[in-house]
């Protein structure tokens, strides 16, 4: 028997209100920025307020065996670890076990469900009434840095397994780790997936609750994830700055430098890249993702934008604009140096100008062929002779999902349909979880269950971001669902020769 979908929905309201909102509302208020934007986050003390208030919060759960501690590793930003037991009555194996052979000593199975709690920073454009810091409930709507991306994750993963046990379900051992470094690329979190390891035991489903959604009315699932790159590029063409009067028409500009450059590997009025390294075979299963996930959002995609006065997106075709977002290459300046802020400026040619880029790669994409190949068309032959010089920050590999196991797709709509009343939908995304790529790596027979709660209009990382509260509620308990069908699944888990059996 499954578990009870009207007990569990009761508990998980009861819960949000009465706790996980107010819990939320004093994370919001936290300004616990992620270690690439607060070098001296130690000090500050923000990150540790954040970190003891969520252990605090799970640790309050009335989960039977619920163990909660903060992990930390020399020189590392710390991370939370939750083990809850199985339950009674879930399968004890992992799927190379078949089903009527199930042994006292067969590797207990685990659920790993994945958050984390560092922010981006506050972003400028914020509405009046709202902040960054000042939590704001708006009917629907939670505002606030950081309730969306990704503060809910841990009181969600937690409130799914409380969900599972009110409806009489059953659920595998799972652990439960939220990380304080993804918002910088997670460069922590390898070491302490390394570190940890044993304590995670046989991973054979992983959860992440980091991605998003194209609409609050069913569930979607993240079926791949973009890579990602940063380079800051700078084009210098004098020893200081001069009179415009004087070099104007003799100088040339730094500025023009860097867009002759940007030329080279970025179209900008379609946004293409042509850099080989760059742009990888779309696979048939993707377009028709696309296809399918495009009925219905005709106006939607556009929507989910703020466009100001007549902006038009780059493409008008629905598919094409999910493909660009999915499975090609994108760049994007987003800080820059060397330029005087307006008002500031006099009539100066600048010696120097530095640009920050940010690029997006394709999922299969090979970062380092990647990026060795953007600072080789950055450097080569430099216009008028600039000097030129290219550092690379950072590249990360994007992650594709193996194959889909029969139990877990039947799953994944009958949580939907609890949760919401619609059958679920899969999508790629646009955005990174380095935690993908590592833990697709690591746990390579697992299988992956990406979503979360960033949807129209959310703006995760920029102004007025919100958590849409129903949609993550119906969230909570389609993870619940999800956990029961697996504690209930026995048999083999994961994919064999392209093929879950």
């Amino acid at each position: 028997m499954a578990i009870a979908h009207s007990q569990a929905r009761a508990l998980i309201d009861q819960v949000w209100e009465a706790e996980v909102l107010p819990a939320l509302c004093d994370y919001i208020g936290i300004r616990c920025l992620s270690p690439a934007f607060d070098h001296e986050w130690r000090s500050h003390g923000q990150m540790d307020e954040a970190v003891t208030l969520i252990r605090d919060w799970c640790a309050g759960r009335p989960i039977d065996g619920l163990r909660i501690e903060r992990v930390d590793l020399p020189d590392r930003t710390p991370v939370l670890l939750a083990e809850i037991p199985p339950t009674a009555g879930a399968s004890p194996v992992t799927g190379s076990a078949a089903a009527d052979a199930i042994s006292d000593d067969a590797t207990p199975r685990t659920v790993l469900l994945y958050g984390h709690l560092d922010k981006q920073p506050e972003m400028s454009g914020w509405r009046e009434g709202l902040g960054p810091w000042t939590p704001v409930l708006d009917g629907e709507r939670l505002y606030g840095r950081g309730g969306a991306d990704d503060g809910y994750a841990a009181f969600a993963a937690l409130t799914a397994i409380q969900a599972v046990h009110a409806g009489l379900g059953e659920h595998a051992r799972c652990v439960v780790l939220v990380e304080a470094s993804e918002e910088s690329g997670s460069p922590d979190l390898g070491a302490y997936v390394d570190h940890l390891a044993d304590r995670m035991g046989q991973v054979d489903l992983v959860i992440c609750l980091d991605s998003g959604t194209k609409s609050y009315d069913r569930l979607w699932v993240t079926t791949s994830l973009r890579g990602m790159a940063a380079m800051d590029v700078r084009a210098t063409v004098l020893t200081e700055g001069v009179h415009s009067g004087a070099a104007g028409g003799v100088v040339p500009s730094s500025t023009d430098v860097l867009r002759l450059l940007l030329d080279r590997i970025h179209d900008p009025l379609t946004g293409k890249m042509p850099v080989p390294e760059l742009n990888v075979a779309i696979p048939a299963e993707a377009v028709e993702r696309a296809q399918c996930s495009a009925e219905g959002l005709e106006g939607g995609l556009r929507a989910s934008f703020p466009f100001a006065g007549g902006t038009q997106p780059l493409v008008e075709d629905t598919v094409e604009r999910l493909l660009n977002q999915t499975w090609r290459p994108s760049m994007e300046v987003i800080a820059a140096s060397g330029i005087p802020a307006v008002g500031e400026g006099g009539n100066v040619l600048l010696p120097m100008t530095e640009l920050q880029l940010s690029f997006r790669l394709p999922p299969t994409a090979d970062p380092d062929d990647a990026v060795a190949a953007l600072r080789a068309e950055l450097t080569r032959d430099p216009p008028f002779g600039a000097t030129v010089q290219v550092e690379v920050l950072t590249a990360e590999a994007g992650w594709a999902a193996p194959p889909g196991a029969p139990w877990l797709a039947d799953a994944l709509d009958e949580a939907s349909l609890a949760a919401y009343g619609q059958t679920a939908r899969s999508m790629g995304e646009g955005g990174t979880i380095p935690f993908m790529a590592m833990l697709g790596r690591r746990f390579p027979d697992a299988q992956f269950v990406v979503a979360g709660v960033l949807g129209p209009n959310s703006n995760a990382h920029g102004p007025n971001e919100f958590l849409h509260v129903p949609y993550a509620k119906g969230l909570t308990h389609a993870v619940a669902h999800v956990l029961d069908a697996h504690g209930r699944h026995r048999g083999r888990t994961h994919a064999v020769g392209g093929r879950a059996s």
